[in-house]
């Protein structure tokens, strides 16, 4: 039983390790113009296992900040984990809690997405683990295959991949934005709270990214509850 639910959950799974083929390869093409060895940038992978905050952190690496403030940025861009793995929770059979340790850490929201939509009884373990699987294993692997063909890549090849940074940001905030007034205004706010000190210069680079992340979210939530209580 329990083998044939890991094999529906790999099943499951596919299509995010498919998807995870562009983001992880760019990722390691990206540490490795970074300065990152190919252990380093996969350790990264193995151990964070966070797209966007393992972007962040190149960032952060490049402009020299210091590691604590690097693993702080992480766990506020990552706080939603808590969310997402109590809501899940919920879902699953009952088991052994060093299960579901290992489990949750392998939760992103592309994980979170298929396994939250699976219709019928509570899901196992067994399944959970074979979403997580694949799609742990697929990041892994394709950042290791990003650094080496960044490695064989002409400098200013490497050099011009930069861009992907940003286009992947992008990406992730613009289909968000549609329709929704809050996720602009986060955007908007951040946006300008950093801006405001990057050009002041009063806070460094990782500092500004974390306080504007902080500030926006309290502002805009602060917002919103006065808006439904009013």
């Amino acid at each position: 039983m329990g083998g044939s639910e890991f094999s529906a959950g790999i099943k499951a799974g596919t299509s995010i390790a498919i998807g995870y083929f562009p983001i992880a390869l760019t990722f390691g093409l990206l540490a490795k113009t970074t300065g990152l060895s190919l252990w380093e940038a996969t350790a990264m992978s193995i151990f964070v296992f966070a797209g966007a905050a393992q972007y962040i952190s190149l960032t952060l690496i490049t402009a020299g900040v210091a590691p604590a403030v690097i693993v702080l940025n992480t766990f506020i861009v990552n706080i939603r984990h808590f969310l997402m793995t109590a809501s899940l929770n919920e879902k699953m059979q009952p088991d052994d809690r060093w299960k579901k340790a290992l489990y949750a850490f392998g939760i992103t929201d592309e994980s979170f997405s298929v396994l939250a939509t699976q219709k019928g009884n509570k899901l196992s373990t067994a399944f959970a683990a074979g979403v997580i699987v694949i799609a742990y294993g697929s990041w892994i692997i394709f950042t290791a295959v990003g650094h080496l063909i960044g490695a064989n890549l002409p400098q200013f090849l490497q050099a011009s991949m930069s861009i992907a940074l940003y286009a992947m940001f992008v990406g992730l905030l613009v289909p968000s934005m549609r329709g929704n007034r809050k996720v602009i205004s986060l955007a908007v706010i951040a946006g300008l709270v950093n801006s405001f000190f990057y050009f002041t210069e009063w806070l460094s680079t990782g500092w500004a990214i974390m306080v504007s992340t902080l500030a926006s979210a309290i502002f805009i939530e602060w917002i919103s509850r006065k808006g439904v209580k009013a």
